[in-house]
């Protein structure tokens, strides 16, 4: 069978600066990292030297046949203290977003994906609500600098996920754990989502805006249906209903959970499982991008984030076919999906978790730096340039 794409979807891949350029020493990343308390295995450092190494990397996606790059700019090289804006900062963005255009690739900018500057922090974090009047003018100046260059824009990446890990469970900066704290976050980070919605929209540029958002395939069971309403109602409904006027929501999920009245419950027996302990359950990206379009009204859909972290390449390739099939019947119900982003362009530093998860399409060894793109990659980007999909089965 074969799955054709609509005319002008979008096909790339996707970093985090943090977790690509390296030494960004300025943020709270950078301190977790160095933080004997916290459950970091190992620091990011040099990571695979993006920062300077972007052109080459853009080159190479651009030859592998991908139409778009979602990429982040760092908050604390930009701004790296209160107030103090650096034009070299900015230019080096630029720059990467001219090297996109000029490989023939739509750069998509996230403003902000998990760090934030430590001036920021001093002064309180997310859990000020000042906090959200700060990224908005730090939004509102990178987009003076970079938007008659970006092809889209998200806000944030996966906000829910630094309330939910930094704010009540604790495994992210600032570590804490505080119900409360958790939802007074939500809110400020939702009031600075809307901030940088109006500042990206102010101009220059007219990029699509909107968030990206962690979400699951949250499976009730033996009586787990009120359980899943409240983890939503926290975790996931708060970001998609303040996205209900954006230009596009952006979907970022990787597996399924199951829940029963007391608690989300482990992998089942049986199942596959990857290097991050999620269950291989690639279906789980239809039923979030299908309750994505419900609960926002009917916004645009773009999957920012779908990949797998396994060391057999064949497994990759078996879970983004899987995927892909379920977009193939989103689109088939009228449901307006806009594109699909690889997570990750390149092996990288995986936060807590270090450098042992590998979801990259290309393969970078971090002594050399050299970079060789997976079979996958290969196969993906020859989708990407045929804009369709054949499957054995559907």
């Amino acid at each position: 069978m074969r799955i054709e794409f609509p005319d002008g979807f979008l096909w790339g891949t996707a970093t985090a600066a943090h977790q690509v350029e390296g030494n960004n020493w300025n943020n709270d990343w950078w301190m977790w990292e160095h933080d004997p308390t916290s459950p970091c295995v190992e620091p990011s450092g040099d990571t695979v030297d993006h920062y300077h190494r972007y052109a080459d990397d853009i080159a190479l996606l651009a030859g592998l046949g991908f139409t778009t790059y979602r990429f982040s700019i760092e908050w604390s090289r930009i701004e790296p203290e209160n107030g103090e804006f650096s034009k070299a900062a900015l230019e080096h963005y630029r720059r990467m977003c001219g090297a996109c255009l000029d490989n023939g690739i739509t750069p998509i900018v996230t403003f902000h994906h998990f760090t934030t500057p430590r001036w920021v922090c001093h002064e309180g974090g997310w859990e000020e609500p000042d906090t959200a009047a700060r990224f908005g003018r730090y939004v509102e100046r990178a987009t003076a600098a970079l938007g008659d260059l970006m092809g889209w824009a998200c806000t944030f990446n996966e906000p829910n996920v630094v309330a939910t890990m930094g704010y009540l469970a604790g495994v992210f900066p600032p570590g804490r754990r505080d119900v409360a704290l958790r939802r007074a976050v939500n809110d400020i980070i939702v009031d600075a989502h809307h901030r940088a919605v109006d500042a990206i929209r102010s101009g220059p540029g007219d990029a699509p805006v909107g968030l990206t958002l962690a979400m699951t395939d949250w499976q009730p069971v033996d009586g787990g249906e009120e359980r899943v309403g409240r983890i939503r109602r926290n975790y996931e409904d708060v970001y998609l209903e303040a996205a209900r006027h954006d230009d596009f929501i952006g979907v970022q999920t990787y597996s399924r959970s199951r829940v029963n009245a007391d608690t989300v419950l482990g992998p089942e027996d049986g199942v596959e499982v990857t290097q991050m302990g999620y269950e291989f359950w690639p279906e789980a990206l239809e039923a979030t991008v299908r309750r994505a379009w419900e609960v926002t009204d009917g916004v645009p859909i773009l999957v920012t984030e779908s990949g797998i972290g396994t060391d057999d390449d064949a497994r990759r390739i078996e879970y983004i076919t899987r995927a892909l099939r379920g977009v193939g019947n989103c689109l088939d119900d009228g449901i307006d999906v806009r594109g699909y982003t690889c997570w990750s362009a390149m092996d990288n530093f995986e936060w807590a978790l270090g450098y042992a998860p590998t979801f990259g399409i290309i393969a970078v060894d971090r002594e050399t730096q050299v970079r060789t793109p997976k079979p996958s990659a290969h196969w993906l980007g020859a989708i990407a340039q045929g804009n369709a999909l054949e499957t054995d089965t559907i």
